[in-house]
Formats: C-alpha cells, structure tokens, sequence
C-alpha cells in the first residue's frame, strides 16, 4: 500500500509573526499570573515562581503555536514536543537568569524584570526558534 504525502504550505512570516505574538501574549499572561499568584500569595522566592510560571506558559505556547500560529499539526508531534523542549529550556534559562540580573544588580522590580525580559526573549529568540526549529 502506497503511503499518501501530505503537503503543508507554511503560514506567511507576518501571520506567523503576529499569531505568534499572540500565543505569547496568552501565554505570557498565564506564566505573570502564576508568578504573581505563587510570589505574592504563597510566598515562593520569586526565582522559583519565574520558573513555573515560564513552564506553564511553555506548554500552553507550544499547542497555540502548533495548532494556530504555525498550524503545524502536519509534523510528528513527539519530534515537534523535543524541539520545543529543548527551545522551551533555554527560554527558560534565558527568562529565569535575565530576571534575576535585571531585579538583583538593576534593582528594577521583579515584575518589570520579568516583562522586560520576557519582551526581548520572545521576540528575539523565541520566535525565530518556533518558526524556523521547532515547527519548521
């Protein structure tokens, strides 16, 4: 039996972008909502609460963008899942360590640390790994 190929087009780079940007934003509310919830009302130091809030928001970007942004669903979603953990890892390292320089030696509060790198990660490196990596 002859396997059928299916032949997926690639979304155009600005929908990519702006849907992109529009997962993160999803999930960039939900990773401040976790932080915010876990540093402020359970008291966890806020590196660990950075941490789970990133991994939160990870999973959730990672089906918006498979599904939305990219519409990848064409792809093998273990090899897709590895990819992503991988990018989602160093994001993480990137959000974790750039918060805490920002807050410890730029005394800028915690919350504006997370935004700020939060901005640069996603639009600098992020997308480019989902876009071009992850779902390519």
């Amino acid at each position: 039996m002859e396997e059928k190929k299916v032949s997926f087009k690639k979304v155009p780079f600005k929908e990519s972008f702006l849907k992109s940007q529009a997962s993160s934003f999803i999930s960039t509310a939900i990773d401040f909502t976790i932080l915010i919830f876990l540093t402020e009302v359970f008291h966890v130091y806020y590196v660990i609460s950075t941490a789970i809030g990133s991994a939160v928001g990870a999973i959730v970007s990672f089906f918006l963008g498979r599904n939305w942004a990219f519409r990848r669903k064409d792809g093998k979603l273990s090899y897709q899942a590895l990819r992503y953990l991988f990018v989602s890892i160093t994001s993480l390292f990137l959000n974790t360590n750039g918060v805490y320089l920002l807050t410890e030696f730029c005394n800028i509060q915690y919350i504006i640390s997370k935004l700020i790198v939060s901005l640069v990660v996603g639009v600098f490196f992020n997308f480019f790994m989902f876009r071009y990596f992850v779902y390519r």
